[in-house]
């Protein structure tokens, strides 16, 4: 099946269950964290697979639910709890499959995410790497360029759309 149901649990048991989390990451060496769909859908952004995600209403021949816009949405609780994780050295990477930006949004360091999917939001230039974090979506897909250039005035480089088609490998600085 699509997703799992969502579960909710007592304050108590989820008291219990944050004080596991709290003793494994202070015992961890290397802590990474890996987030998806999940992660936004508090902040409006509908999930995939999930009970009500895209595809899921697509296989049943529903229309999709509604979601906010990606330009719209604001870093979640969870977000921000990352990042505070982040600046304790308690977490060394979030690996995301999320398009978002929201952890960028959040502030999280940039050497501290892999965004794996790549962010709508973002172009990188072709020639000095330089990455421009926009508040609008980039538009492309696939690594081509967007019509813009580089504004460093040395370089002038083109810029390139960051948005991982179905086809394409994960970005290898990405996985580094």
């Amino acid at each position: 099946g699509l997703g799992n149901p969502e579960r909710e649990e007592t304050a108590p048991k989820a008291a219990a269950k944050m004080i596991q989390v709290a003793n494994l990451l202070k015992a961890s060496r290397k802590t990474v964290v890996l987030t998806g769909a999940g992660i936004s859908t508090s902040a409006g952004v509908a999930d995939f697979r999930g009970p009500n995600g895209v595809w899921t209403a697509e296989k049943h021949g529903k229309p999709p639910p509604q979601s906010a816009d990606f330009d719209q949405a604001m870093p979640t609780a969870t977000h921000m709890a990352l990042v505070a994780l982040a600046e304790a050295g308690l977490v060394h990477l979030v690996a995301s499959q999320n398009v978002d930006a929201l952890h960028m949004r959040s502030g999280l360091p940039r050497d501290k995410l892999a965004e794996l999917h790549g962010n709508i939001f973002l172009e990188k230039c072709a020639k000095c790497d330089k990455e421009y974090l926009r508040d609008f979506d980039v538009g492309g897909m696939s690594f081509k360029p967007t019509g813009r250039k580089c504004t460093v005035p040395s370089c002038k480089g083109v810029l390139i759309d960051q948005l991982l088609d179905w086809d394409d490998a994960l970005p290898e600085e990405e996985l580094q």
